[in-house]
């Protein structure tokens, strides 16, 4: 103890003796201290990572730090791929129901099949135990190459079935839909930047150029982001040869741009981008950078604002941090990031813009004259102050949205009565509907199924309320429309189905029957 405290005031001399590099010396005692001299053991790993967490949070919402396994997890959707056994699944009554097979995956390879139901993996049981969904998945995941024994239970077979699945990397796909929505006009849904993104794009468009697209609709609602250098490419399909797509700029980072490269796919030709309260970060970025040069007409809704350039620092053990480092600018010099100053608000931000009524009416929403810019081309007027604000503003439609179509939904008794009745149609339906085109023209939910949701809903403890079931009975019979188009063939299926009352994707049809829309090609 007495070698312990002779090298404590060792230290402390050197602290008096070494000004400026007080705070991380300081900071290095500290811990020194405690793991040498409290009344108990400490787990020092978790003493670090908890200081390094309380100080990124006095910063800003975004600088975070990340545990090795969270960064793994943090980087799979981005990279475009993961390793697994290659399934799409719903948990149904705590048990893992498989919807569909990937083609060529390791579970088709092995012999899964829809409908199986997983309920062992290694012989530990993961049906009906409440088995959390994370953890389900890190027992069905692992490197390329390893093995992991299943137990299965089938329809029509008495005894579960064993199977042993080989891993395999699985690919993550960055567009969900890309399809002519009428003739001559192109319509991609982008989910998220990653780095395979550009190439799917680029093969999207080329396809639909093919197919004799004149205009495009871009769906980057609900995209929450991705690499800076996806957005780059993204946009620069779209804009000509040095037109700024973004820069950045912070107290050590020097002013950079980023230009377009004059070679994009669809430098002509009407353009529309849709945009909601959860389009953040590149899907900001491309989305004020066409706003910005005239380029495309913006509908919806004020994106999220989350405009703060991050730069990874990698630590020892596989962790990272994530630090702040800049701020994104549009062309036309506006900021993307909304304020941040009070944590709490900006974590409340979605809510309280719903309860101000920002989503739901235009006129609620509160603009400050002092960051009105102009575009680059017409000089039009733009607003700054986080996030991008539409040209057209699209409401959200909440008429449907009763108490009792919330509780189906929430309580996943709608989820429920798919899978139920998915199991028992599904060989039904695939022979009766040769292709999507003709499902979609004439398939109709039928009676039984709704009688059947309307019953597991009392089952379940949620009466039945006739006027609020007619109001939400278009939004039902769609949505299950749409999961069973999903899984009789893929995601373009489903939003081919949702896409047809989509109030935003009419406007843009609209828009692009207009002379006068903007923007006429550059």
């Amino acid at each position: 103890m007495r070698k312990l405290l002779i090298l404590l005031a060792c230290l402390s001399a050197a602290l008096a003796h070494a000004q400026k590099d007080l705070p991380w010396r300081k900071l290095q005692m500290a811990e020194f201290a405690i793991a040498s001299l409290y009344v108990d053991s400490v787990d020092e790993d978790k003493l670090v990572e908890e200081a390094i967490i309380r100080m990124l949070a006095t910063l800003d919402p975004h600088s975070l730090y990340s545990s090795p396994e969270e960064v793994r997890q943090l980087n799979e959707p981005l990279q475009g791929n993961f390793e697994g056994i290659g399934i799409q699944y719903n948990m149904l009554q705590d048990t893992l129901f498989v919807i569909q097979t990937i083609a060529g995956g390791p579970s088709e390879k092995a012999g899964i099949l829809p409908g199986d139901r997983i309920v062992m993996a290694n012989d530990t049981s993961i049906a009906g135990v409440k088995m959390a969904t994370e953890e389900i998945m890190r027992r069905l995941r692992g490197p390329k190459g390893s093995k992991v024994n299943l137990k299965v239970k089938r329809p029509g077979s008495k005894a579960l079935l064993s199977f042993t699945v080989k891993r395999g990397r699985i690919p993550i796909h960055s567009i969900d839909a890309a399809y002519l929505i009428q003739e001559g006009t192109g319509y991609i849904r982008l989910n998220r930047f990653a780095s395979t993104t550009p190439k799917e794009f680029s093969k999207a468009l080329s396809q639909l150029q093919e197919e004799g697209m004149e205009s495009l609709i871009l769906d980057l609602r609900g995209n929450g982001g991705g690499y800076l250098g996806t957005a780059i490419d993204i946009a620069n399909e779209f804009l000509d040869s040095r037109q700024m797509i973004v820069y950045t700029e912070g107290r050590e980072s020097p002013k950079k741009e980023f230009h377009a490269k004059g070679n994009g796919r669809f430098r002509k030709g009407r353009l529309a981008v849709l945009i909601d309260e959860y389009s953040a970060s590149a899907s900001e970025i491309v989305a004020g950078a066409l706003q910005d040069w005239d380029r495309a007409v913006i509908i919806g809704r004020r994106s999220f604002g989350k405009g703060l350039v991050q730069r990874p620092v990698n630590l020892p053990d596989g962790s990272m941090i994530r630090l702040t480092v800049a701020r994104y600018y549009t062309p036309a010099g506006r900021c993307i990031q909304k304020p941040y100053a009070d944590a709490k608000d900006y974590g409340n931000d979605l809510t309280n813009r719903l309860r101000h009524g920002e989503l739901a009416h235009a006129d609620s929403i509160h603009l400050a004259d002092s960051l009105q810019y102009a575009t680059l081309k017409r000089r039009r007027t733009v607003h700054g102050g986080g996030g991008i604000m539409p040209d057209c503003f699209i409401p959200l439609d909440t008429t449907s949205f009763t108490p009792y179509y919330r509780q189906l939904r929430d309580k996943g008794i709608l989820l429920q009565t798919y899978v139920e009745q998915w199991e028992q149609h599904r060989k039904e339906w695939q022979d009766e509907y040769p292709d999507a085109r003709s499902y979609i023209a004439s398939f109709e939910v039928p009676a039984d199924m709704l009688r059947r949701l309307v019953q597991k809903g009392e089952e379940n403890g949620i009466p039945f309320r006739e006027e609020d079931y007619l109001l939400s009975l278009p939004l039902i019979q769609q949505q299950l429309k749409a999961l069973i188009a999903r899984d009789l063939w893929d995601m373009e299926a489903y939003f081919q189905v949702i896409n047809q009352t989509d109030d935003a994707i009419s406007k843009a049809l609209e828009l692009f029957g207009r002379e006068d829309v903007l923007p006429a090609a550059p």
